[in-house]
């Protein structure tokens, strides 16, 4: 179903109850930004977003920990229950912030790739927040990824304010995990919804995400009517390299940084693929935490003695 107007959203019916359940009243109104490490007035109303028709693939409830299987994620015998041990790890660190987090959406920003996407669903799942992707929001307010493709080449403008409005709408809600695109970054006005909640980096080699791009892992324009060349896979790591440097001051105002490189790095891993989206959890978790506490420190020196 297309949308009455360009840039317009709406979630699905069936969906409905889980957006009204993650609007949370320490957000200010959309029509005013503030950054998420700002008092908030609990009191203040909120205007709630319009109802969006989203498809299951944008946005994604938080399952029951009951319930949830590593199986999920690929896993299985002897890397299932290490990955069930490191999912425990990320759920016990995720119960600590959670007060005082206070319902606070997490953006996660960076080059697309299937760390950043497992990442953050297993995230969500975590912190029993909801999942949304922005980009699948923008594809299906343009009315499919065919669509969204002609309206990008078509209508750049266009393009971009259905990536406005869709962080417009999702910065007014609370107990979000969103995977970010790329159009996040690329304007202030997106930078600015981002200060709602708190952004996060997903920081990846492009190395490891050209090789997902030539495995068809991860969809990209940049591989599409690509010779075949055995220089094919250096003008693919030029391209993401290109686009990276145009988009590495925005990835930078981010408020902290999960590097995959880092984090192979401390484990002793030698190949990238070794290190588990749940281990990148409990990094971002980490990372988290320490946002917080300096958020303590920040209020505690601001009282009056």
């Amino acid at each position: 179903m297309k949308p009455e107007r360009r840039g317009e959203l709406r979630l699905g019916v069936e969906m409905r109850a889980a957006a009204s359940l993650a609007v949370s009243p320490l957000f200010p109104p959309p029509n005013r930004v503030l950054p998420w490490s700002s008092a908030r007035n609990p009191s203040r109303s909120v205007a709630k977003p319009s109802i969006f028709l989203a498809s299951p693939a944008a946005i994604r409830e938080p399952q029951s920990r009951s319930r949830r299987s590593t199986r999920a994620y690929g896993f299985s015998g002897a890397k299932m229950s290490v990955a069930a041990q490191e999912t425990s790890l990320a759920v016990k660190k995720a119960a600590e912030i959670l007060d005082d987090l206070k319902g606070t959406s997490i953006f996660l920003v960076g080059m697309n790739c299937t760390m950043k996407t497992d990442l953050g669903k297993i995230l969500a799942d975590a912190l029993r927040y909801c999942y949304f992707d922005s980009d699948s929001l923008v594809e299906q307010a343009a009315g499919g990824v065919s669509a969204a493709k002609s309206l990008r080449k078509e209508d750049e403008k266009g393009f971009r304010d259905s990536e406005t409005e869709v962080l417009k709408q999702l910065s007014s809600m609370g107990r979000l995990v969103v995977c970010a695109g790329d159009g996040s970054v690329q304007t202030s006005t997106n930078l600015a919804y981002l200060r709602h909640g708190i952004s996060i980096w997903v920081d990846v080699p492009l190395d490891y995400l050209a090789n997902e791009m030539l495995m068809g892992e991860v969809p990209s324009p940049i591989t599409i009517n690509a010779p075949e060349s055995d220089s094919f896979s250096e003008q693919v790591l030029e391209s993401l390299m290109q686009q990276y440097n145009e988009l590495k001051e925005g990835f930078g105002t981010a408020d902290t940084t999960v590097s995959l490189q880092k984090v192979a790095s401390q484990l002793g891993c030698e190949d990238f693929t070794s290190v588990t989206p749940e281990v990148m959890v409990l990094e971002a978790l980490k990372g988290i935490e320490r946002l917080m506490s300096v958020k303590k420190m920040m209020e505690a020196a601001g009282r009056p003695f």
